[in-house]
């Protein structure tokens, strides 16, 4: 949902930035004038001399005793959307990962302890030097995000299969999930090179 919200919001900016600067690009150089046709009565800039906000605009409601806690208000409403987007990018961490028993119970299994016995194990496999485990998605649906990084006589396409194969593969089994999609980030270790006398 993140994801169609994300996309809704730039593409309706996208489009408001769109048309105010093709409206700007169109009083600017006159265009409407050039090619014969009328810009609406609300639009203010109509021409190359005009400003985008004149005098009037920008003094018809300071007097009005309103005006100043209706801007204060709308600004304070978009600074709360925009934190409350801002923080809905975080991939939160997963607490814990629901486990459907064989007696119809759901139990519960800590997250954070999953994700080390998943490092645990990763971190096990020949060539990996260090493993970052996260888990995030739903409880009943969790997904791994890996970061490994290698050391530089490991071979990726080795240390990604038996990562699928053998810790992926324990920690799903063990948890009792049909699935753990899982996204992996490799990264190779920085070493100095070695000096041959």
């Amino acid at each position: 949902m993140l994801k169609t919200v994300n996309r809704v919001l730039l593409g309706l900016l996208g489009l408001a930035v769109f048309a105010l600067g093709g409206g700007v690009l169109l009083g600017g150089l006159d265009l409407h004038r050039h090619w014969g046709f009328g810009m609406p009565g609300w639009w203010p800039f109509r021409g190359p001399d005009d400003v985008v906000l004149g005098t009037e605009g920008r003094t018809r409601w300071r007097e009005e005793g309103w005006w100043w806690p209706t801007v204060i208000a709308v600004l304070a409403v978009l600074l709360a959307l925009l934190l409350w987007w801002l923080l809905a990018q975080r991939r939160h961490r997963l607490g814990e990962v629901l486990v459907a028993s064989e007696d119809g119970a759901a139990a519960r299994l800590n997250g954070r302890t999953l994700e080390d016995v998943i490092e645990e194990e990763a971190q096990a496999l020949d060539g990996v030097s260090r493993a970052q485990v996260r888990l995030t998605g739903r409880r009943t649906a969790p997904t791994a995000r890996v970061r490994l990084l290698l050391e530089p006589h490991a071979d990726p396409t080795r240390t990604l299969e038996q990562l699928s194969r053998e810790t992926l593969a324990h920690a799903r089994d063990s948890a009792g999930l049909d699935r753990l999609p899982s996204k992996v980030r490799l990264r190779e270790a920085r070493h100095r090179a070695d000096r041959v006398a």
